[in-house]
């Protein structure tokens, strides 16, 4: 590859105007050797939102691949989330922090990772990402793992919306009422561990069929699956060939029928596990 390709992922723009790639790339479990080089190789191969956080502790190497992909900071759309430690008074310190192991002046995204509802600082730490966007820190901010209940607080008691709420999403684990209640309220979902966290998504009977009729790969099929209803996934891979594949999905369409076959792969609400941080 002579350099970076053009992004292969469209936008969708966010409550505060802004303008979030449509698929992303993942970089849990990955080290900061690890993923300096798969950030690097994501960006060349098309890549331009980039998610991390501090709780992965490789923000350092994700900094490095940033600057190594050979596309300008203001291409890239990059996102981190602060630890439950982090929260209350130290949330200015940690995006500060991010910031500054990431080797950029700005994130264009930045989450609070958990609600962690008995240490009950989430609204607070709400409160000063609000401020930070408006200083011009952050571009947009956003929670992960939050249940409906923690959103109508925050905005209840801060008066400013999320631009995105991360949660544990895939057609195991299709979220209806937690989508619904984002769409409700202008927010947009994000999914982590898209594709399931063991890959026998791929062997069921829905997702083979449409991969067989659309002479696509079975993580194109769920990844399609995804982005056709709205979500933004962040699928995570260590092959170049691989990451290819995830970011081509925007050239084909599912019909209807097949949408709601591979949706009727649903193990319902209780089967997700979004309170596992540790899992993406």
């Amino acid at each position: 590859m002579t350099g970076p390709i053009p992004p292969l992922a469209p936008t969708v723009r966010l409550r505060h105007g802004a303008e979030m790639p449509r698929l992303g790339f993942g970089t849990y479990p990955l080290d900061d050797t690890e993923a300096e080089h798969a950030v690097a190789t994501a960006i060349e191969n098309g890549y331009r939102l980039i998610d991390t956080a501090a709780l992965y502790g490789n923000e350092i190497g994700v900094g490095r691949g940033l600057r190594g992909g050979g596309v300008a900071r203001d291409e890239l759309f990059v996102t981190s989330k602060l630890t439950k430690e982090q929260q209350g008074t130290g949330t200015r310190r940690a995006v500060e922090e991010s910031c500054a192991r990431l080797g950029t002046d700005h994130l264009d995204l930045y989450l609070i990772h958990w609600p962690d509802p008995a240490q009950d600082a989430y609204v607070e730490t709400f409160r000063t990402l609000a401020d930070l966007m408006g200083e011009g820190t952050l571009k947009a901010v956003g929670v992960s793992n939050f249940k409906p209940h923690h959103l109508d607080r925050i905005i209840e008691t801060t008066g400013v919306v999320p631009d995105v709420n991360q949660i544990q999403l895939s057609p195991y684990h299709t979220r209806d009422g937690v989508r619904a209640h984002h769409e409700k309220l202008g927010i947009v979902t994000e999914a982590w561990s898209p594709l399931g966290r063991d890959g026998t998504v791929f062997a069921e009977e829905p997702v083979r069929r449409a991969a067989e009729r659309h002479g696509r790969t079975p993580a194109q099929i769920v990844l399609r699956w995804h982005v056709q209803q709205g979500i933004v996934p962040v699928p995570k891979s260590g092959h170049s060939e691989r990451m290819r594949e995830n970011l081509d999905v925007f050239g084909f369409e599912l019909t209807e029928a097949e949408l709601e076959e591979i949706s009727g792969l649903d193990r319902g609400e209780a089967s997700a596990d979004d309170s596992d941080v540790i899992a993406h």
